[in-house]
C-alpha cells in the first residue's frame, strides 16, 4: 500500500517549434542562475563600493539624459510618451514661433525701458501685454492645428491635453526645449515621421 512503485519514466516527446514560439526550450532554473551569475569583485573598502555605485548612475544619467535629449521613447517621461506627443512636438518645432522668442523681446523691452525718452516708457506700458496677446493667439492656433492632425493620424489614440503640450511647447526657446527638437524649422512635411 505504502510501496513505491518503479516505473520507468515515460520519454519526453520530441520538441516541436510552435509557430511563433521562441525556437529553442525554456531552460531549467539552475541552468539560468548559472549563466547570471557574476564573479563578484569585492571592493576593497566602502569608500570605494560607494565610488563605484556613484559612477554607475552617474553614468546610467548621462545615458537618460542623451536618450531624452534624441527623443528616445525609452528614456521619455510620461507627459513625452506616445505618437501623438511625438506629433505635436514635430508640429511645433517645424514652425518659428512668437511665443519661442518671447523672452529676448521682453528683454529688449526692459533695456528700452532704461532710456530716457517717452516713446520708451510707453512702449513698457503696452508692449508686453501685446505680446502676450500674440502668443496666447498663437498658441490657441497652434493647439487647434495639432489637435485635428494627430486626430486624422492617430484616430484611436488619446488627444488628451496634446493642444495644451503644443503651446507650452511653441513658448519654449528651441534651444532649450526637451526633448530636443528633430524637425528643422520649415519642415513641416516631416512631421510625425521622425
Amino acid at each position: 500500500m505504502f510501496r513505491r512503485r518503479t516505473q520507468e519514466a515515460p520519454q519526453d516527446p520530441p520538441q516541436v517549434a510552435k509557430p511563433g514560439g521562441k525556437g529553442r526550450p525554456t531552460p531549467k532554473r539552475a541552468e539560468a542562475e548559472k549563466r547570471r551569475r557574476q564573479p563578484i569583485t569585492a571592493p576593497a573598502n566602502r569608500k570605494e563600493a560607494y565610488k563605484r555605485v556613484r559612477e554607475r548612475q552617474a553614468a546610467e544619467r548621462a545615458r537618460a539624459r542623451e536618450g531624452m535629449a534624441r527623443g528616445e521613447e525609452k528614456y521619455l517621461l510620461k507627459r513625452d510618451k506616445g505618437p501623438v506627443r511625438r506629433l505635436a512636438r514635430d508640429y511645433v518645432d517645424a514652425r518659428r514661433t512668437v511665443g519661442s522668442y518671447m523672452m529676448y523681446v521682453l528683454f529688449a523691452i526692459i533695456v528700452i525701458s532704461l532710456l530716457p525718452f517717452a516713446a520708451a516708457k510707453l512702449l513698457v506700458v503696452f508692449a508686453p501685454g501685446l505680446l502676450l496677446g500674440v502668443v496666447l493667439v498663437e498658441g490657441m492656433v497652434l493647439a487647434r492645428g495639432v489637435k485635428k492632425l494627430a486626430a486624422e493620424r492617430y484616430p484611436d489614440e488619446s488627444t488628451k491635453g496634446v493642444g495644451m503640450y503644443a503651446a507650452m511647447r511653441a513658448m519654449q526657446i528651441r534651444r532649450l526645449r526637451v526633448p530636443s527638437p528633430q524637425v528643422k524649422p520649415g519642415q513641416k512635411d516631416l512631421v510625425g515621421k521622425s
